[in-house]
């Protein structure tokens, strides 16, 4: 289980900087498309305001107050996100589900369910349960470390060698499922600060294109826009990377934490079932039986 372990650590982060690859693309993508609109967009504004004919649809000027306060409630927040809230919104969409996912699945009592692993060795102790039994009564119980466990029974009296590279094949896929979707939360983590990043961007186009066309010079109202977007993408952006970042640690220590105790079972096994340990146990057996014999001649 140690080297299923490392074998699949290393797989998981080959995995997760390919998917951190092909999420950077697409977003990086998406800037560009958000930028070159923008830049299209821009058009030499009057020096009245006033005279300019409202257009339908989004207007970042709407989410800002005249005196250019940065909103403080969630519906201006939303509004004065413009663009960016929609790829905001669904990453944190898959942060809180994918979250409550793993917190389900990776239940102490799901992954190593006690009674079943007490009551399963304290049959194999007292000889109740064949290999046939034993397979059967681990894959009705369908747990991970049952799954496990199954995999070892299989090789029932083969070399403790066997035995065990039976358990790491089986112990490899189990992880896997355990380690599922943990990387979408990295991947959240590392994606949301850049969306932030980007509306900086994007806000200090925004305000940069305002200063050079001369209609902003003396109004900072009319700078809040670009300003306050900057300021809001990022806090925004923020706010979803950490929360992603701490699940993304807490999910990958209690796996960690499972992955070690399933393997101190999985080496109980062995050793009860594997051809030195029965070897070990009937010659256990035959000391125990000599010592009465023993006792009674003397």
């Amino acid at each position: 289980m140690n080297r299923c372990a490392l074998k699949e650590k290393s797989q998981y982060g080959i995995r997760s900087k390919r998917t951190s690859i092909a999420i950077l693309i697409a977003f990086n993508l998406f800037a560009a498309c958000v930028v070159g609109s923008n830049a299209l967009a821009q058009e030499p504004l009057p020096i009245n305001d006033s005279a300019t004919p409202a257009k339908p649809g989004w207007n970042k000027d709407s989410a800002w107050s005249k005196e250019g306060k940065i909103p403080s409630e969630p519906y201006e927040v939303w509004d004065a996100l413009g663009p960016f809230r929609y790829p905001l919104a669904f990453t944190s969409i898959i942060v809180v589900w994918f979250t409550i996912e793993r917190l389900v699945v990776l239940r102490s009592g799901r992954v190593i369910p006690r009674h079943f692993v007490k009551r399963f060795f304290e049959h194999m102790e007292a000889g109740n349960l064949d290999p046939k039994m034993a397979i059967k009564l681990c894959e009705d119980n369908g747990s991970p470390i049952a799954l496990v466990l199954a995999n070892g029974l299989r090789k029932w009296g083969k070399s403790s060698v066997e035995v065990e590279q039976a358990i790491i094949d089986g112990g490899e896929r189990q992880v896997s499922q355990l380690r599922k979707h943990i990387r979408v939360l990295n991947g959240a983590a590392t994606v949301a600060p850049l969306l932030g990043l980007l509306g900086t961007v994007v806000g200090m186009i925004d305000s940069f294109n305002r200063i050079s066309q001369k209609a902003a010079m003396g109004k900072s109202e009319a700078l809040a826009s670009g300003i306050g977007l900057s300021l809001l993408t990022t806090a925004a952006g923020l706010g979803i990377a950490i929360p992603a970042l701490v699940m993304y640690m807490y999910f990958t220590g209690r796996v960690d934490s499972l992955v070690i105790e399933m393997d101190g079972i999985a080496q109980e096994l062995v050793d009860k079932i594997s051809a030195e340990g029965l070897a070990e146990q009937a010659r256990a057996a035959k000391l125990s039986s000599a010592k009465p014999e023993s006792r009674r001649a003397v």
